[in-house]
């Protein structure tokens, strides 16, 4: 522990900072500053002014979502409108539909799983293509049984997404109750990541549109 920095907090908080203006002072956490402080007695007007900072940040941040609702709504909107210049592409539709079966929809993470290899190649080049996603926003995530771990994993699904090593995050190696291996071709499951928010709204908002058109 720095005593050094215990005191300067220890001084902050008597002073009526809140655990947020002393992090600006010093380096620590939240846990550990609650560790720290968790005896010293505020006077009401430091209580006062710390409700008055909470509140204040609590409007500021229920603005900031309202302006994130309204722009990825506006983009949900714009998306549905793209949807009869697109929907006589067979290759888009394909891929909206596996997207909206398969694809994660509600974490606000755009993420699409399969074991297929084909599944994968034909969403890489979905998203590709029509998404205009720039390699280098790609990341790749693995999920594989201990039965199927092999040397040559990665650089299996390496070739099939034509993404570079550097892309992958470390694979999830997963237990078994099995002893033998039940499948020899499978290679674990191939998990597209893109961490693009507003490209997750355009699919949302295509996938809208698609809906709407089987209603009667």
């Amino acid at each position: 522990m720095d005593f050094s920095k215990k005191l300067k907090a220890i001084e902050l908080r008597k002073n009526g900072l809140s655990y947020e203006e002393i992090r600006k002072s010093i380096s620590a956490s939240k846990s550990t500053l609650s560790n720290w402080l968790k005896d010293i007695e505020l006077t009401a007007e430091q209580k006062g002014r710390l409700s008055r900072l909470q509140a204040t940040a609590y409007l500021g941040a229920k603005k900031n979502q309202a302006k994130s609702i309204a722009h990825h709504n506006e983009i949900r909107e714009a998306a549905k409108k793209e949807i009869p210049s697109l929907i006589q592409n067979s290759f888009f539709v394909s891929g909206l539909m596996l997207y909206w079966a398969e694809g994660d929809k509600h974490s606000g993470k755009l993420q699409f799983s399969n074991s297929d290899p084909e599944m994968i190649r034909l969403m890489m080049k979905w998203f590709r293509e029509f998404c205009k996603v720039p390699e280098e926003k790609f990341k790749i995530g693995l999920f594989i049984h201990t039965l199927h771990v092999r040397a040559d994993c990665l650089e299996f699904w390496s070739q099939v997404t034509s993404l570079p090593l550097n892309q992958f995050n470390k694979p999830y190696i997963k237990p078994t109750i099995f002893s033998s291996r039940k499948n020899k071709l499978y290679e674990g499951t191939c998990v597209i990541k893109i961490h693009n928010r507003d490209l997750m709204s355009k699919i949302l908002g295509w996938i809208d549109a698609v809906k709407g058109s089987f209603r009667v």
